[in-house]
């Protein structure tokens, strides 16, 4: 019998980030995730652009033996679109993003990766991780410098070794792998590999439907906080009794569904240049109204009733005798609960202001490097705090000005620094600025290291 996908995605903007940078895929042939990175809305572009140009397989589907082909000109293509937006506004110099996709075709899956978005295979209750990080903490494990799990610790995890800039050529990962029935494939950005670990992905994954296992997943990541866009795709590999349709056939069937930031309006708006794909989703912004409820005919008119004429005096003076105890009663209670109400608002208000002094003295612990305005203008800072807002109100505030080009650092350098790099306090923030000085100095030499601003990557 042939085989098909039956697949779901989900993307959530997380408890720390200001906006979605991530973007997700999951279509009759195609899945696909992007982790946008550069900040100030140029990794949402990237990303966004990403999913645009690969998800155009979808539509129009390349021959078999071509399909490694296409996918590696999409990659190029991702790159150029991305170098078209940078010279329209060269202020968003340093976005960038990862791409990881799985290109259904017959029985088998074609698997293209750039960065550290990753994708995992769930086989007979077993969880492999089918992609391989581009990441410098990845090639200290690989060189057998540190392990997986100081890997997932280590202060430089998010550092990349590969991404798509629109300014370097970049080598994508390509591989063909036999589908089978009963298959699970799940592809996700750092946001939930970075916060949740392989044992809980894997004992998550081998429950429910697809549509399940990603809101399960999502959830998981914001319950250990969040501090990163989360995005997930998942997708079964089933049997079916009938012949499976083409790939246009099951497209026109089968809307894809386009989730985070290449699915938001006004992202799109900013690339008028792109097509994107339709949307099986309904706009969040424009949900549609509820049908109106028919409450059926008015109430009929009821007659006037008088009733001094239908009750005797002495009857009327009883009534409001006790009309007037009960007020009376009334009023003591909500007297009395009016007190108890204020009570509860005076310890409630005592515990904010303990709350506040505690999380004050947490913050000003708190240490990190960051940039000071624009993501190709700006400069690299320390701030004392923690990134991001709660209900409107910055965590963090700039300490110093070290005055460095944040464009003067090499590429991956710049993209760390636009997520931010914890420090330990203050005197270790000044260490990673001193670093990064020291990189962006030999970018500057006659013979400047790769990933140096016009250099190859």
């Amino acid at each position: 019998m042939p085989l098909v996908l039956r697949y779901a995605a989900r993307s959530d903007v997380g408890l720390i980030r200001e906006g979605n940078e991530d973007s997700g895929y999951a279509g009759p042939a195609l899945l696909m995730v992007a982790d946008g990175m550069g900040g100030h809305a140029a990794g949402e572009l990237a990303s966004a652009i990403a999913v645009a140009t690969v998800a155009d397989l979808d539509v129009h589907p390349p021959e078999q033996t071509q399909i490694l082909a296409a996918l590696s000109e999409s990659i190029d293509d991702i790159g150029d679109g991305i170098a078209d937006v940078i010279t329209a506004d060269p202020d968003l110099t340093g976005m960038g993003t990862t791409v990881t996709g799985l290109y259904w075709q017959g029985a088998s899956l074609a698997v293209v990766h750039v960065g550290d978005s990753r994708a995992y295979l769930l086989r007979d209750g077993e969880l492999t991780q089918i992609t391989h990080d581009h990441t410098y903490v990845q090639t200290l494990v690989d060189a057998g410098r540190i392990t997986p799990e100081e890997a997932s610790i280590h202060p430089r995890r998010s550092l990349l070794m590969r991404a798509l800039d629109g300014m370097n050529p970049v080598e994508a990962d390509l591989s063909v792998r036999e589908a089978r029935d009963g298959d699970r494939y799940m592809l996700c950005t750092d946001g939930l590999s970075g916060v949740v670990a392989n044992y809980e992905i894997a004992a998550i994954l081998t429950e429910g439907d697809p549509t399940g296992a990603v809101t399960r997943l999502v959830d998981r990541a914001l319950e250990r906080g969040a501090p990163d866009n989360v995005t997930v795709v998942i997708a079964d590999v089933v049997e079916v009794p009938e012949p499976a349709p083409d790939i246009q056939a099951a497209h026109d069937v089968f809307a894809p569904v386009v989730v985070g930031a290449a699915g938001e309006p006004r992202v799109r708006l900013r690339l008028p240049s792109v097509r994107f794909p339709d949307d099986a989703q309904p706009d969040p912004d424009r949900p549609d109204a509820p049908p109106p409820i028919d409450g059926g005919p008015p109430t009929a008119p009821q007659p006037f009733i008088d009733a001094e004429i239908v009750v005797p005096a002495a009857e009327n003076a009883r009534r409001r005798a006790k009309q007037q105890a009960a007020d009376t009663a009334g009023r003591h209670r909500r007297n009395r609960r009016w007190w108890a109400i204020g009570v509860g608002v005076a310890a409630v208000l005592t515990a904010i202001a303990v709350g506040v002094v505690i999380v004050s003295g947490w913050l000003s612990s708190q240490w990190y490097v960051a940039v000071n305005g624009s993501a190709g203008t700006g400069t690299v800072s320390v701030y004392q705090g923690v990134q991001g807002s709660l209900l409107g109100v910055h965590l963090s505030s700039l300490w110093s000005d070290s005055g460095l080009q944040v464009g003067t650092l090499p590429y991956f350098d710049q993209e760390l620094v636009s997520k931010g790099i914890p420090a330990a306090d203050q005197i270790d923030a000044q260490r990673i600025i001193a670093e990064l000085s020291s990189r962006a100095a030999e970018c500057q030499t006659l013979m400047p290291p790769s990933g140096c601003p016009g250099t190859a990557s």
